[in-house]
């Protein structure tokens, strides 16, 4: 059994590094200089169709690629804090929004809730390119069009969170919010008081689940949004040519840094919020 062990061990932190491994070569390169980046990318550049010979560290390390876009690079910032007030208002939005609507189906029983909320699963289900001509139609008529909000005003009205938090509140035992209006506690004080702290594993795996989708947004930005300086940084990114590589290696890892801290310190909330999700209502 001890050998089995290890042995599952060895496998697993071989499939971690396979995994790791993108993420490691960014790294690694954003400390290459200009002159080792041209000899590793020649076979790109050149179009020779070899194999580029890549190597984990410099020979001759170097920040110059940081310092450029850090100091050097206003527009990256643009970018980058364009892509946060969209996700933060989105984020925003949603809880204002999904955390009621879960609640309600959750707790309360009433006409058409069961076709309501099948109604609400479909509309999960639908892709972008479904709903994009509809969504148009909407936002031109309001003249949200090359606009954030063109991004922000669809996803706050996102059916997933509402899935999502509503398997929460289903885990809630009835008799502790039938004990509750028992002594007195009116709805506002039983969702506050208690279906909300008892519920804020989903609640907050929602809100990491959402981050790390809305941070990566490339459709709807690109659907929506024709002026280049309100575009997120999933649109910036692909901009860049094969001779900025170490430009484009930093800035691919400070867009990596945000999700990456999202999700380790949301993890336990995320796992408990899928575990719940999972169970029967």
């Amino acid at each position: 059994m001890r050998v089995q062990s290890h042995i599952r061990k060895v496998c697993l932190f071989l499939l971690a590094l396979f995994f790791l491994l993108p993420a490691v070569l960014a790294v690694s390169g954003t400390l290459f200089s200009r002159y080792e980046l041209e000899q590793c990318l020649e076979p790109l550049t050149s179009g020779a169709g070899e194999f580029i010979a890549w190597k984990l560290l410099p020979r001759y390390p170097t920040f110059e690629h940081y310092a450029r876009v850090l100091f050097y690079t206003p527009q990256f910032f643009v970018v980058f804090w364009n892509s946060m007030k969209i996700v933060v208002l989105v984020l925003l939005g949603q809880l204002l929004l999904a955390v009621p609507a879960a609640w309600a189906f959750a707790v309360y029983r009433f006409r058409f809730r069961n076709i309501l909320f099948t109604l609400y699963v479909v509309l999960m289900l639908m892709p972008f390119q479904v709903t994009m001509l509809s969504n148009y139609l909407v936002l031109d008529g309001l003249h949200l069009m090359n606009t954030h909000g063109a991004v922000i005003f669809p996803a706050v009205f996102s059916t997933f969170p509402v899935f999502l938090i509503y398997r929460g509140f289903c885990t809630l035992p009835e008799s502790i919010i039938d004990a509750a209006r028992v002594d007195g506690a009116g709805e506002w004080t039983i969702f506050w008081r208690i279906g909300i702290p008892l519920a804020s594993n989903g609640i907050l795996s929602a809100v990491v689940l959402g981050f790390l989708e809305y941070w990566n947004l490339m459709e709807q930005p690109l659907a929506f949004l024709e002026d280049k300086s309100l575009w997120p940084l999933s649109l910036y990114l692909p901009e860049i040519s094969l001779s900025q590589a170490g430009y484009s290696f930093v800035a691919s890892v400070i867009t990596l840094i945000p999700p990456v801290f999202v999700f380790l310190m949301g993890q336990e909330y995320l796992e408990r919020g899928i575990t719940a999700s999972a169970l029967k209502e």
